[in-house]
């Protein structure tokens, strides 16, 4: 199955592995980092970013398949739409079944408020579920809350907003107690302290994992939560407008059934956004990790509504995704996998940079390293180099991949691949909207009621994400908006339904010259033959 070019490079890699694992290749340098960010990260590539001609973030850039649905045509324009008569009546409104929806749904539900749950697909279906490699949280003696704050601004180029940063640092010890309350399955030593280690851009050991499973562990808890707490969960159903009072809050959604296409109406006091990233919408023609859901949608209807974007122009493109066989292109090599110490080899069998540099760093050394210096090797997809999993027990002994990665082991082994004994070749792909709605502390956007969790949120991260951040900041503001939303409605009285910012909102496409027939939210991702955009994902 390998070409004769990676046999020849394989031989190369074994031969030099006991001196590279030896090898600890330098961190760069700030200036070195900025340099090659500029010059290879995709956010860099100003012909793959459109400026957009309306709403809150008039005037700013954004990658030009989320501009055209930022500004495209509402899917209530194909439906007849009568608020007279709801069909769901809810203290607070949850869109989204992800690991922020569910957490934000059991704190409403635990604070008294009655919850109702819709998701275009079923609960649990989300990129929480795809996560591998862990969640951080200070928790140990040698670490803090501060510590852990430095490690995520100065990864996310001091662009974080600081109350953000800061809740998210300070409330990770409290999300860990609280999981493993839930039922969460941590690696724990068999004195019961919780096994921890390092991910790119940390300086402690405080990644929490369930093998390489965490997401999936986190997400099983939770949904299990969910349905023993009886609340309601609407399935394969889509918001695809949300709904405002004539005082501008929010109150609710426009529902699709995604199966029969009919239109339902849901009132709430308060909503929460909890819709997950954009991985699915294959930027510049990247392969992506994501889940089949993750289309922006969240992002599409608050910025509709009024709310504004924060740095919806970055993206993470995690350094490691799987690059053959072409079956799993694009699949999630879990940093884990570094951080147990297997290093990023070129095609002549060098160790090229650390293997703890951030994601961002990461992955632009790997697309120079393939492109300018021609160093790696062809595959089906395009390109990729390798990663030497055998060092990983040649560091920490013979049984470690099967005990701490066996999820990695088994992917691979499906396409008689033995990570054990054969490096594996990787190439960036989509994986982490790193911008998204602004929100203030208490998680509300700049409409009233209007709460956001998880990946749908802009600023908690800055421009670029640590892992085990977003496992972490799905918990942490997921639980807060759940409590937000729950207190607001207490308060809250909803007034008279409107769908007249809609109508503003086309007024304005209209008036801007906006002459693109995109619909939005997308809902679901395209790949029918020819796409210009899904590049390599159609192979």
């Amino acid at each position: 199955m390998y070409t004769d070019e990676m046999l020849e490079s394989m031989k190369k890699v074994a031969a030099n592995r006991n001196s590279n694992a030896a090898m600890e290749p330098r961190r760069m340098t700030a200036e070195e980092k900025d340099n090659l960010l500029a010059a290879f990260h995709p956010d860099y590539k100003k012909s793959e970013f459109a400026e957009l001609k309306m709403g809150p973030n008039k005037g700013e850039k954004v990658p030009i398949e989320l501009a055209s649905l930022l500004q495209g045509k509402s899917r209530i324009e194909n439906y007849p739409v009568d608020l007279s008569s709801p069909d769901y009546d809810a203290d607070v409104l949850i869109i989204g079944g992800g690991g922020a929806g569910s957490s934000a749904a059991i704190e409403a539900h635990g604070a008294g408020a009655k919850v109702v749950m819709v998701t275009k697909l079923r609960i649990g279906d989300a990129n929480t579920m795809m996560a591998e490699g862990g969640i951080q949280a200070a928790d140990k003696p040698n670490d803090s809350p501060a510590q852990h704050y430095l490690d995520a601004f100065g990864g996310g180029h001091f662009a974080a907003k600081p109350e953000l940063l800061k809740k998210l640092v300070t409330e990770a010890p409290d999300a860990i107690l609280w999981l493993n309350h839930l039922g969460v399955e941590f690696d724990k030593a068999p004195d019961g302290t919780m096994i921890t280690t390092h991910g790119g851009g940390t300086s402690r050991k405080r990644m929490h994992a369930a093998k390489d499973y965490s997401g999936a562990e986190i997400m099983r808890t939770l949904r299990d939560e969910v349905l023993n707490r009886g609340i309601p969960v609407i399935d394969f159903t889509a918001a695809i407008e949300l709904i405002l009072d004539e005082t501008g809050k929010a109150a609710g959604a426009v529902l699709l059934n995604m199966e029969t296409k009919e239109i339902k109406i849901a009132r709430a006091k308060t909503v929460v956004i909890a819709t997950g990233g954009a991985g699915r919408l294959h930027y510049q023609g990247f392969p992506t990790s994501n889940h089949y859901g993750a289309t922006a949608d969240g992002l599409v209807l608050a910025y509709r509504a009024g709310a504004k974007l924060l740095y919806p122009d970055t993206l993470q493109y995690h350094p490691t995704g799987a690059a053959f066989p072409e079956q799993i292109y694009g699949a999630l090599v879990t940093e884990k996998v570094r951080s147990l110490g297997a290093k990023l080899i070129n095609r002549d069998g060098e160790v090229f940079m650390h293997p703890l540099e951030t994601r961002d760093v990461s992955a632009a050394s790997i697309i120079r390293e393939c492109g300018e210096r021609n160093k790696g090797l062809t595959t089906p997809g395009g390109k990729g180099l390798w990663l030497d999993t055998p060092m990983i027990e040649l560091k920490n002994g013979e049984g470690t991949i099967e005990k701490r990665i066996p999820a990695m082991m088994r992917m691979f082994g499906k396409y008689g691949i033995d990570i054990r004994k054969e490096p594996i070749l990787v190439y960036p792909t989509l994986h982490y909207q790193n911008g998204g709605i602004d929100i203030s502390a208490d998680c509300m956007s700049a409409v009233p009621n209007l709460f956001v969790a998880g990946e749908a949120v802009g600023g908690i991260h800055g421009r670029n994400r640590l892992m085990g951040n977003s496992l972490l900041d799905i918990i942490v503001f997921g639980r807060s908006a759940g409590l937000s939303a729950a207190a607001a409605s207490k308060n809250a009285s909803t007034g008279k339904l409107s769908l007249e910012h809609v109508k503003r909102f086309a007024e304005e496409r209209k008036a801007a010259g906006i002459a693109d027939p995109e619909i939005s939210p997308r809902l679901l991702p395209s790949y029918s033959h020819g796409n210009p955009r899904a590049g390599n994902v159609l192979k």
